[in-house]
């Protein structure tokens, strides 16, 4: 009864159209307050408490280094380098543009990030070539959600935070995933051209290439830096994200020159606001576990959903029906800190590997972030694009096909989540 007055309460103040943190904190206050005998210290204690970990450190660096490099020219040079490498392809400035958003991915760790910095470059370009506007949005737009499975990840921190995971094990896990996924959707994208008989570029040189690489390759090296870092154990995830930032800054104001001292100002804000509004739903959602947990309510839905006979294989597929729906009304960071205190103990009651069940949720996500009617990808396609939600919707409907048929497949092959963290780790869960 309890869970249901919560959660009734909770789809109420976000149906009134209340942002998703505010909608927690005060549905854990009424709660907490007329229902229960929690002293309020306890609630200030929470609030706190909640945002004290090392690992949460890692999402404003990761933030910060991400708009570094949106506003300091990598993602041009590393369109260029895309260009130069697929570009006489059927589709090549598409194909371009799914290689050169898996690579800023590898740097940024955030999809919006991602869609804004390859986006805003290379739609414009793909327009004047003669390619439709919708079919560009739609590439550029589900592409762009490889910004949280490809490492860095700032939803994986999430995860890693909400339920003890280890963030470096989440890390190794996405990479395969990640490359699998930016492989499915770049033979869509081949697949369509090809049928529609879209552009094609000259193909350039191996010298043109090298080029292209070795102006770029200042950008690329941050992937090294960070995931070398990682791995090595010269640094912690956490540290990754501050190098990651301090590097990313070097490098788009002293190297590259396309970012003016002038401006960091305002990348410092942008990045300030941004972090502050996802801190804010962490701690919100860190009360909302807070009251989930003084209720026994995760431990008796795990129970009753046990109960239920439900083996592995059905638990995923409801996970995966859950998680969609949940995409339909909240964006990432609000689903992971909300539904995975719930289902992830439940998980591991059936045996299911933890660092498995977070790419899965990860890979829900991305899914989520590309369809309506609050998938965050899609309204940031729409600033750059000028094309309507409904318009977009459309667009992505082949490439989105490919990210339900890619989730199936990683939902049920653990495999290509674990291979390689059990390679480097010896066994992972």
């Amino acid at each position: 009864m309890n869970a249901l007055i919560i959660f009734a309460l909770l789809l109420v103040l976000m149906l009134t159209g209340m942002p998703i943190s505010i909608s927690l904190g005060l549905t854990v206050l009424t709660f907490l307050f007329t229902m229960t005998q929690v002293p309020i210290e306890s609630v200030a204690l929470k609030l706190f408490t909640g945002i004290e970990k090392f690992e949460i450190m890692a999402i404003p660096f990761f933030i910060l280094a991400g708009n570094f490099l949106t506003h300091g020219g990598v993602a041009r040079r590393m369109i260029n380098f895309a260009t130069s490498m697929v570009g006489h392809w059927h589709g090549g400035l598409a194909l371009a543009g799914v290689l050169a958003c898996a690579l800023f991915a590898a740097v940024s760790g955030s999809s919006p990030a991602t869609v804004v910095a390859i986006g805003s470059i290379i739609l414009p370009a793909m327009v004047k070539q003669g390619y439709p506007k919708r079919f560009g949005a739609g590439v550029i737009t589900t592409s762009g959600a490889l910004g949280i499975l490809i490492p860095p990840s700032i939803v994986m921190v999430m995860y890693s935070v909400t339920t003890n995971t280890s963030v470096g094990a989440l890390f190794m896990a996405g990479v395969v995933p990640g490359i699998m996924l930016a492989f499915l959707l770049g033979l869509t994208t081949w697949v369509l051209a090809k049928k529609h008989n879209y552009p094609r570029m000259p193909k350039a040189t191996w010298g043109e290439r090298f080029a292209a690489f070795r102006k770029s390759g200042w950008g690329l090296l941050l992937i090294v830096i960070v995931m070398g870092g990682i791995y090595s154990g010269v640094f912690t995830p956490t540290e990754a994200a501050a190098m990651a930032a301090v590097y990313a800054f070097i490098i788009a104001v002293f190297v590259y020159k396309d970012l003016k001292l002038k401006q960091v100002g305002k990348v410092l804000l942008d990045s300030a606001s941004m972090s502050a509004m996802l801190l804010y739903i962490i701690t919100n959602a860190v009360l909302f576990s807070f009251l989930m947990t003084s209720e026994n309510i995760p431990q008796e839905m795990a129970a009753w959903l046990t109960a239920q006979g439900l083996g592995p294989i059905a638990f995923l597929l409801v996970v995966n029906i859950l998680l969609l729906i949940a995409g339909n009304f909240m964006e990432p960071s609000s689903i992971v800190l909300i539904m995975a205190p719930i289902l992830f103990p439940v998980a591991v009651a059936l045996g299911i590997n933890p660092i498995h069940f977070g790419i899965l949720i990860v890979v829900n996500m991305e899914v989520g972030m590309c369809h309506p009617p609050v998938g965050l990808n899609l309204y940031v396609a729409s600033g750059i694009t000028k094309m309507g939600i409904s318009e977009l919707t459309v667009a992505v409907m082949p490439w989105l096909l490919t990210m339900l048929g890619f989730l199936l497949v990683v939902t049920y092959v653990p495999a290509i989540s674990l291979w390689l963290p059990n390679l480097v780790y010896g066994s992972v869960g």
